[in-house]
């Protein structure tokens, strides 16, 4: 009996185990992706497949959702790999034909990327013509190459169909309520959200998403080889300079004063320029509004003040107090110490999102001296 017993007992750890093979088996059997591996971007994950890969942009405005997700396939794939059934992307995704070659891009500083990574002939269609300072888009708007879509908030919906675009690119906002008629088009939408990315590096590394999108990811991989080497350069170069001056961002708009959270990405890269910010400390990562009166009493005594503005042509310190006159009683406005940033003569918006180490060049050389002997990008003394 207790050999009967014994021999069942074994037979059935045999099946058990053979059991347990099989079914392992069958998973290794199951397509398993190799996730991208980013240094700082927390709101792109990229899996790549043998066929395809998957891309969910997660929301920033709702921590553990999702905004968006993508599968990339080439253009020459066969149908089984575009069918939604093989994603694992949950809500399901938007299918995109890589590489992308006839797009309609509402924003100037997608614009300037796909030009700096020699793509700009997918641009078929633009929104918001006057906001972009690049010549070769308006060259080719006016030779009828490019076509102007009208405003981003209320494109011309047939101007977009006219050109037949394989992808819109534009930037998602909190509680905007979607897209209006775009959303009808049947024409993927890409959520541009690399702008709500926590720090500056994080969001330029959003630029190896779009190298996949319109193939040129060596290209795009190498470009921000480049900037996170020369942004981390520059930081160790701030350090080895010591403290630097203590400054203040930007200027009343209206009755308000919105200055950029200690958290936000100009907060930050102002620390790793070794500037002294009042508001480091501050957790926001968005813009504060304060009264005028706020800003004087903690920020009255700051050696530096930079601030951007959009003119046909730079201003004076004159023509700044005319503007208001309170800023008479700020020091660096007494002491000549002003530096404007005139985002309609410079590439500020075009260039600085994915290319942070340019911006941080500029603020290195004012908060360390007086600018004077540096060739300055964006910002220009005030005279």
């Amino acid at each position: 009996m207790m050999k009967h017993t014994t021999s069942y007992l074994l037979a059935l750890v045999l099946l058990m185990a053979f059991g347990a093979c099989s079914s392992h088996k069958t998973d290794t059997n199951k397509q398993e992706g190799d996730t991208v591996k980013f240094k700082y971007a927390q709101l792109l994950q990229i899996v790549d497949f043998d066929d395809h890969s998957e891309v969910t942009i997660f929301n920033p405005w709702k921590p553990g959702k999702v905004l968006h997700t993508y599968t990339l396939s080439p253009i020459n794939a066969q149908p089984s790999a575009l069918n939604p059934q093989h994603s694992t992307l949950n809500p399901p995704p938007s299918t995109l034909h890589t590489p992308l070659t006839k797009s309609a891009v509402f924003t100037t500083v997608h614009c300037a990327l796909l030009m700096s990574l020699g793509r700009q002939e997918a641009i078929a269609g633009v929104a918001d013509l006057q906001y972009i300072k690049i010549p070769w888009i308006h060259q080719q708007v006016a030779e009828g190459k490019i076509a102007d879509c009208g405003g981003g908030l209320s494109p011309v919906v047939e101007k977009i169909m006219d050109i037949k675009p394989d992808a819109i690119l534009l930037s998602p906002f909190e509680n905007s309520g979607g897209y209006g008629k775009v959303e009808d088009l049947g024409i993927p939408i890409i959520e541009c959200a690399e702008y709500m990315e926590p720090s500056p590096l994080a969001r330029a590394e959003w630029m190896k998403f779009y190298g996949r999108l319109y193939g040129c990811e060596a290209q795009a991989d190498s470009l921000f080889a480049v900037v996170d080497s020369s942004y981390h350069a520059l930081c160790d170069k701030a350090r080895k300079l010591g403290p630097g001056r203590r400054v203040l961002i930007d200027k009343m708009a209206g009755n308000v004063w919105y200055v950029p959270g200690g958290k936000s990405t100009i907060g930050q890269m102002l620390k790793d320029a070794g500037g002294l910010y009042p508001w480091a400390d501050d957790d926001h990562s968005g813009s504060l509004a304060l009264p005028f009166e706020t800003v004087l009493e903690k920020a009255a005594d700051c050696e530096v003040w930079l601030y951007r503005f959009s003119a046909k042509k730079h201003t004076t310190l004159s023509e700044l107090q005319s503007e208001f006159d309170g800023y008479k009683m700020l020091t660096p406005f007494k002491n000549g110490e002003v530096y404007g940033c005139n985002v309609d003569q410079s590439l500020f918006y075009e260039e600085a999102p994915f290319r942070p180490d340019f911006l941080l060049d500029d603020f290195i050389s004012i908060i360390h001296s007086d600018g004077s002997d540096h060739q300055l990008r964006y910002y220009q003394k005030v005279k």
